[in-house]
């Protein structure tokens, strides 16, 4: 029996984006990308944009990371100028400081100093903080304060993949796409393989269950097989990495996948881990962040070379995006009113159950 989708305005429509801004994005913890992309000496920081929202990530002289809107308290001045590329990341030293009237600021946010102001109440003017948690090495921000601990959001997706580890994997390769859809199509196409066989030929001969009736049945828990000889995602199914120590008999020759809602996608093998952090632009634009992350003592070999997983991931990749922005632009049309779930698509429901409580539907 088939199922409906959400309609077309979820997809399209410049007032529901603006709703999904401040209920599914702000009021959720949003995935911001890896520990190691924030760098390592005190004071080190990573402005992010959240939905038009700036935010900066810094490393405190403990080594935690925090995170405080990009804003001075005295004016509201932007204490890094989001609109220079170049100052994307950096390292305030020991203090952060203000352009416009030199109030200063520690790197843990506290107020240091206000000139001429020596009455100033420091512990009531310090930098807005917002939520930031670390689940398997990934940094997560929650812009509305909330009760729910990150762990909550994780739920039982901590347990499937607590074999690997992520908190110790390192970034080896990134690339960042640019993809003209929703964001929700994207998530939709990554949670079913009834697509598979039409769209992807190369990964149904690494992995033949992907085209077998449409991707009926597939047991995402315990990991998905390759083909006879083959265990992990690279065009030859093989690689001269190491496996990653303490995985289970399937999971040394299974592929896992795993969506932590709203931003992060997780694919699992033997060797390395493919994270896609989806960064939302507007109803129809989704920048995605593609990381590849291996084991540290792999990627301080000689040879080490990502190149056998890039270059396959890349290949499926850019496959998934263009359909997905053929999905969009048909989904543009006046005609179009709402989709169809087929039976082999059920886990796609589930993105369209969790958005509906989200936005209050």
């Amino acid at each position: 029996m088939l199922e409906k989708s959400l309609d077309r305005a979820a997809y399209v429509a410049e007032e529901v984006w603006n709703l999904e801004k401040h209920k599914v994005f702000a009021s959720n913890w949003f995935c911001i990308g890896r520990h190691d992309q924030v760098g390592i000496e005190s004071g080190s920081y990573k402005l992010v944009d959240l939905q038009g929202e700036k935010v900066l990530v810094v490393r405190a002289a403990d080594n935690s990371l925090r995170a405080f809107v990009n804003m001075c308290r005295h004016r509201g001045t932007e204490l890094v100028d989001s609109t220079d590329l170049g100052a994307a990341s950096g390292c305030f030293g020991a203090i952060i400081r203000c352009p416009y009237h030199n109030w200063t600021y520690n790197v843990d946010g506290t107020l240091r100093g206000a000139p001429h102001l020596a009455d100033i109440d420091h512990d009531s003017y310090g930098l807005l903080r917002l939520g930031l948690e670390i689940w398997g090495g990934f940094i997560f921000v929650r812009q509305h304060s909330g009760e729910d601990p990150l762990f909550n959001s994780i739920g039982e997706i901590a347990s499937r993949v607590k074999n690997y580890p992520l908190s110790e994997l390192v970034v080896g390769h990134t690339i960042t796409y640019a993809v003209d859809a929703n964001w929700k199509v994207i998530e939709e196409n990554y949670n079913e393989c009834y697509h598979c066989g039409p769209v992807h030929p190369e990964l149904c001969d690494l992995v033949p269950s992907f085209r077998q009736g449409g991707g009926v049945d597939l047991d995402w828990n315990r990991g998905i097989a390759h083909r006879d000889g083959a265990y992990t995602f690279t065009k030859t199914g093989t690689t001269t990495r190491e496996p990653f120590p303490g995985l289970s008999k399937d999971e040394m020759v299974n592929h896992k996948g795993e969506l932590v809602y709203p931003n992060l996608f997780l694919s699992l093998s033997c060797d390395h881990v493919v994270s896609f952090v989806l960064w939302p632009k507007g109803p129809n634009r989704t920048t995605i962040s593609c990381d590849f992350l291996f084991h540290p003592n792999e990627k301080v070999k000689p040879d080490f070379d990502p190149s056998d997983a890039v270059d396959f991931w890349d290949l499926v990749n850019r496959q998934d995006w263009a359909i997905c922005e053929r999905v969009q632009r048909g989904m543009m049309s006046n005609f179009f009113t709402e989709g169809m779930f087929a039976p082999m698509e059920t886990p796609s429901l589930d993105i369209r159950e969790w958005w509906r409580k989200q936005m209050g539907k």
